[in-house]
């Protein structure tokens, strides 16, 4: 029984596998057929200001028929329902490290709502192959709800990935999603960097976290402000990317449609991240 497994392997999930695979933790990827052949024909390639340059033997396979101790999903919302056709067995402890909010009920339909635990991960990275991690900038943090996942936090710590504990899930969820709307609508409707769309970022994220409150979140609009602010003229984001490259695994509805259906509900008006998502 592997003490760690790992659904996904793409930027996020072949960067922890190898982090925790070098750490000495016992993990496996599970990945799709053409995933698993390249991990296992050539390894996990990480490029990284943080933690070197390394390749680590990280296994991988196509399917999980043993429980783990602890699953961290780490693949885009629309890749869920088919993934998760690859695990097997219940695992001890289930951490989801989508974007969005809507991705925690369908999880803990299927491994139980005590045993899935609210998480984010803040990370710039991207694969160039299947199996080459480029770790752009030096920082991974892995925040989780509370009651956290002690065992998985320990191995994380072990292999210099930073954990941080919120005891609210609201606010872990959407304290995310309130930055990421801001940066990833913005930019992605425009087709440009932060730099030229800061107002539109701005704006989005003031709505998401009025949305945010609504939905039982704690969080300060101007702490998500100063933190785009923080960001480079440069700064974009995946969706961007996903959108411009035709991709089908965009998570366009995961973001700008989360955001909108939980301010319907609520009756808040959010006219510039519709427009955006509209875009």
């Amino acid at each position: 029984m592997p003490q760690v497994a790992i659904l996904g392997s793409g930027a996020v999930g072949a960067l922890l596998g190898a982090l925790l695979h070098r750490a000495g933790t016992d993990v496996v990827l599970v990945t799709t057929e053409a995933g698993v052949e390249a991990i296992n024909t050539s390894g996990i390639t990480v490029s990284s200001p943080r933690y070197g340059d390394f390749t680590e033997r990280v296994p991988a396979v196509a399917e999980l028929d043993e429980p783990a101790d602890a699953l961290i999903v780490a693949v885009k919302a629309p890749q869920l329902s088919a993934a998760l056709r690859r695990i097997g067995e219940r695992p001890t402890v289930t951490i989801p490290l989508l974007n969005g909010v809507e991705h925690l009920q369908p999880l803990r339909v299927r491994f139980g709502s005590a045993q899935t635990i609210a998480a984010t991960v803040r990370v710039q990275a991207h694969r160039t192959d299947r199996t080459h991690v480029v770790h752009r900038a030096p920082f991974l943090t892995v925040t989780l709800a509370d009651p956290g996942a002690p065992a998985l936090e320990q191995m994380l710590r072990a292999a210099d990935v930073d954990v941080d504990r919120n005891p609210a899930e609201e606010d872990v969820l959407w304290h995310k999603l309130a930055r990421l709307a801001g940066l990833a609508l913005a930019t992605s409707a425009a087709d440009a960097p932060l730099g030229q769309v800061r107002a539109d970022a701005e704006a989005v994220a003031r709505e998401v976290v009025k949305v945010a409150n609504a939905e039982g979140a704690h969080i300060s609009a101007e702490t998500i402000v100063d933190e785009l602010r923080a960001l480079p003229d440069d700064a974009s984001s995946s969706l961007r990317a996903d959108l411009a490259a035709g991709s089908p695994d965009h998570e366009l509805d995961a973001i700008g449609g989360a955001v909108l259906r939980a301010a319907a509900r609520h009756n808040i008006d959010t006219p510039v991240t519709a427009r955006l998502t509209a875009r």
